[in-house]
């Protein structure tokens, strides 16, 4: 099971990160170093598959959220780097979460709880429509206004399952 962790702050770098020794993957990785507002920096692994919500692409002075695996083995280095899973560039029209929600649709971490509508938008990766349900699974949930309540309750505007 996947234990999604994040690191927030602002992009100061981004440059290729060489995979391989034959060159073919060059230009397809990259390393994107975040600096948080207390000097603390990550450096996050970003591949083909790490997906960026709305594919915007990301660029210095960027305030961004990755998320990675906690679970996942890391060099011992400073910074920290991690294998980005996904990629959030903050959007004051939005909230986004990233974690496994439960059969009630709640989060791992008992934080926010989903009720769907109609009008929410359920996708792969792909952009392809998912046509079962969204709960058990590991998502990407983006979202608007959410009650104050324990957990906070929200209608998505869309889910993105992480197959």
């Amino acid at each position: 099971m996947i234990n999604f962790k994040s690191f927030t702050g602002v992009v100061t770098m981004i440059s290729d990160f060489p995979i391989g020794q034959n060159g073919e993957s060059e230009g397809c990785y990259k390393l994107i170093s975040v600096e948080d507002g207390s000097g603390a920096t990550v450096n996050f692994v970003v591949s083909p598959t790490t997906y960026v919500v709305d594919h915007v692409t990301l660029v210095r002075g960027d305030r961004v959220t990755g998320y990675y695996d906690a679970n996942a083995p890391v060099p011992f280095i400073y910074p920290p780097q991690y294998r980005a899973l996904v990629m959030v560039k903050e959007n004051p029209q939005q909230n986004v979460k990233v974690d496994y929600f439960n059969s009630q649709l709640v989060s791992s971490d008992g934080s926010l709880r989903l009720n769907l509508s109609n009008y929410t938008q359920i996708l792969l990766t792909n952009g392809q429509t998912f046509s079962r349900t969204p709960a058990n699974r590991n998502l990407i949930v983006i979202y608007g206004p959410s009650t104050k309540s324990i957990p906070a309750q929200t209608t998505p505007y869309k889910i993105i399952v992480l197959c």
